[in-house]
């Protein structure tokens, strides 16, 4: 895994500053737009380019299923992570028909479901194993099959450019999935269940306190083994939040920015920028999620969403919706008539 720790790439400071001044030549007073401008500007640093664009977003959606779904913390079975992979492939899920509103190519992954799955047109079959280990009984991945779903989420990134992505969006889909994620919240954070855990897809508050006390017992369990971002992802993570953290690391690496989804995606961004700093000057932000704990994870990442419309779907839905503001910052940035252009007088504005 020494791919993972090698150096990001380096913003272009030289195209943000132009990216800047040219804002400051908009038919506008400074700072009208908010946030829009300082968008603008963050990918025009990322792109290399004072005039940023969005012409080919790549959504990748990664599915694994979890170990832990066998002590009832979820209000679902674990055949709908199939199920939905299904929905996925044929366009019904909410993803899929975002994706193909914003114009964006759509690879959902599978990483490892619990029960099996018939080859379906743009599904990918890399599966590591029948979903994850107990970690309350074991180590949720060994160190190989760790490796292995960092590197899926790796290929993904390579096929993306491949393709000429401009921007990348990680999505998820595993029935558990928020319980694995808030336990690595918490080693990760050195904060308790209950101030991670979530109703998740819906469970009842009998559900939920079982849910926290689950995890606090993986934790303690775990106590001695989590010593690293990385061993925390092998010890309490699923495949498909590994996946989605190597593709963070390698968006990094490649200089391809990213949208991160809601919660599950955010901790995976929290595992790669506790594993490697850089990665997160190659992030947006999209929402901020109506899950439990999401806020926690953007305050230790002093991390400012871009929207607030109280959702907690995932599978890439929140960064999807994101990126039609985006894609409006750029075009603001790039169409606006400058005060010259506009025989406008930009004095005192």
């Amino acid at each position: 895994m020494n791919w993972t720790t090698s150096p990001c790439a380096a913003l272009n400071a030289n195209a943000q500053h132009e990216a800047e001044a040219h804002q400051a030549q908009l038919t506008k007073p400074t700072g009208s737009l908010g946030r829009l401008e300082h968008i603008a500007i963050q990918l025009a640093a990322m792109q290399s380019t004072a005039k940023p664009h969005i012409k080919k977003p790549y959504i990748a959606v990664f599915a694994g299923d979890h170990g832990i779904a066998i002590e009832g913390v979820s209000a679902f079975p674990q055949v709908v992570t199939g199920e939905m992979i299904r929905n996925f492939a044929r366009g019904g899920a909410a993803i899929s028909v975002l994706a193909k509103a914003q114009d964006a190519t759509l690879s959902v992954i599978n990483c490892g479901t619990a029960y099996p799955i018939e080859s379906l047109e743009g599904v990918l079959d890399f599966s590591i194993a029948a979903g994850t280990a107990n970690f309350l009984q074991s180590a949720a991945m060994t160190a190989e099959q760790c490796a292995i779903a960092l590197s899926i989420g790796k290929k993904a990134v390579e096929t993306a450019l491949e393709q000429g992505a401009d921007i990348f969006i990680a999505g998820e889909m595993g029935i558990a999935n928020t319980t694995s994620a808030s336990a690595i919240a918490c080693a990760l954070l050195d904060r308790t269940a209950a101030d991670l855990a979530g109703n998740g897809t819906g469970i009842d508050a009998a559900t939920l306190d079982h849910k926290v006390k689950v995890i606090a017992q993986a934790l303690r369990r775990h106590n001695t083994e989590l010593t690293s971002p990385l061993a925390i992802l092998q010890h309490l993570g699923g495949f498909e939040i590994a996946a989605i953290t190597g593709a963070y690391l390698a968006c990094a690496k490649e200089g391809l920015p990213i949208i991160v989804d809601g919660f599950i995606s955010s901790v995976a961004a929290l595992l790669a920028v506790k594993h490697h700093q850089e990665v997160q000057q190659w992030m947006f932000f999209s929402h901020a999620s109506a899950e439990q704990g999401h806020s926690i994870i953007m305050q230790a990442l002093n991390a400012h969403p871009i929207l607030d419309l109280e959702m907690r779907l995932g599978e890439g839905s929140g960064a999807a919706t994101a990126l039609a503001i985006i894609k409006l910052a750029c075009e603001l940035h790039n169409n606006m008539a400058t005060f010259t252009e506009a025989s406008v007088s930009g004095a005192g504005i």
